[in-house]
């Protein structure tokens, strides 16, 4: 008898850049308005993309960065912030977004693809702007909560934009509990 393989669920891997510095009323990041022929057009995002055949998801970042806002950063800046499962409202196969904090590269931020976007700037990390895209809101509250990953599985005709006060499809997922500070565990479960 001759079994038909189950086709393995696959989805595509984007990159976001988390770019923070210090501002003046506490930690800012550095957004852009999406314009042109492409998704999500006239909201604000993340600097972000997709990988690149044979990249790996640091290059990844690092080049997204340097395409879109022309910041140089070193491989031993980035750091891994928060990893965000979306389904977007439109239908379609779900995605793996990974958010990366770089608080240290070499540069001024600038527009450097006006064909995809025609705005950027710095804004406080506690008050984004709007309109915004829905997905990458979900990944700064994620980490504006310190949490390490999010789901956020949009509904068919839920809005490509976050709406403050609308209906919100993140649900936040903490990290491991830490050992006790002892290093003794203090677990209760038993193999036989």
């Amino acid at each position: 008898m001759t079994t038909t393989p189950v086709p393995r669920h696959t989805v595509p891997f984007d990159v976001h850049l988390v770019l923070r510095r210090d501002g003046a009323v506490g930690p800012e990041v550095l957004l852009s308005r999406r314009a042109g022929p492409v998704y999500a057009t006239g909201l604000w995002h993340l600097p972000s993309g997709h990988l690149d055949p044979g990249e790996d998801m640091v290059e990844g970042v690092i080049r997204e960065a340097r395409e879109e806002t022309g910041v140089l950063i070193a491989a031993a800046d980035v750091t891994v912030a928060v990893t965000v499962h979306h389904r977007p409202p439109r239908g379609g196969n779900s995605r793996i977004g990974v958010f990366f904090e770089v608080r240290r590269w070499a540069g001024r931020p600038g527009v450097r693809e006006p064909d995809r976007c025609d705005g950027m700037g710095w804004y406080p990390l506690d008050a984004l702007p709007e309109p915004m895209v829905a997905y990458c809101r979900a990944g700064l509250d994620a980490y504006r909560a310190g949490m390490p990953a999010a789901v956020h599985f949009q509904r068919l005709g839920d809005l490509v934009a976050y709406a403050a006060g609308g209906v919100d499809r993140t649900h936040l997922l903490p990290g491991p509990t830490p050992p006790p500070p002892d290093g003794a565990d203090r677990g209760t479960a038993t193999c036989s």
